[in-house]
């Protein structure tokens, strides 16, 4: 009945933030807590002594993926 359509595992197209955030020395809670207190980069990045840089390609890729992005069927 099924043997047309074999399970498949889902896969991230994308990494997950919480795994890019840990790259780079970014507690992920805390960077999510600033960003819904619609901090700066600077701000943000401060706070984690980074760059400005590397906290607006994580706010981009959260806002462009969101904290994951799965794909696939079971």
């Amino acid at each position: 009945m099924y043997d047309d359509f074999p399970s498949r595992v889902p896969w991230n197209w994308q990494p997950y933030l919480s795994e890019m955030c840990s790259e780079v020395n970014v507690d992920y809670d805390k960077f999510i807590e600033g960003l819904a207190e619609n901090k700066s980069d600077r701000e943000i990045a401060d706070m984690f002594n980074t760059k400005e840089q590397t906290i607006k390609y994580l706010r981009e890729h959260f806002e462009n993926y969101g904290v994951g992005s799965v794909m696939g069927q079971d």
